[in-house]
């Protein structure tokens, strides 16, 4: 069976950026499971995985636009420091949840000073090309409350 839509297809994946470093990886654990078709990975992988059967392996290199967009250089702010009421101690690096125009976002602390913490809400892969190396590992029909809610039930899926 090949991967189309209302399918759920299970890979195995290791994630790389343009200088070959290892930003994500299934090895050592349960192959990522999705519905395709869903928008449950990003749209450039999931082109990519298109008409694929099990077993079958291969590399694809996902452009910014098709993985996690291009950085938006508006969604870096600088927050007053008051802004973080209850928070001691404020590093580069920390997350945290904020709210904006468009609903709660996660930011993390780019710099920060004795007034202001710079946050920036895009996504840490943001204008970055991803490097995925793909082992198809299984393919089969989607069960209909999958395809109702959209995501995959069970066994290395979502459960309820």
């Amino acid at each position: 069976m090949q991967i189309a839509s209302k399918t759920v297809a299970s890979f195995h994946y290791t994630l790389t950026n343009d200088q070959g470093d290892v930003v994500d990886s299934s090895s050592g654990r349960d192959p990522l499971v999705y519905l395709h078709g869903a928008g449950n990975i990003v749209a450039g992988l999931e082109k990519a995985m298109e008409g694929r059967a099990a077993g079958d392996k291969f590399e694809v290199a996902v452009p910014p636009e098709q993985g996690y967009g291009l950085r938006d250089e508006q969604l870096v702010q600088q927050v007053p420091r008051e802004a973080f009421q209850g928070v001691d101690t404020i590093e580069v690096g920390m997350h945290f949840q904020a709210s904006g125009p468009h609903g709660v976002a996660s930011v993390e602390v780019t710099e920060v000073n004795e007034q202001v913490v710079t946050v920036d809400a895009n996504h840490p892969l943001a204008g970055q090309t991803l490097h995925f190396a793909i082992e198809v590992m299984d393919v089969r029909q989607a069960q209909p409350e999958e395809l109702e809610h959209g995501h995959v039930h069970g066994a290395g899926g979502h459960h309820h």
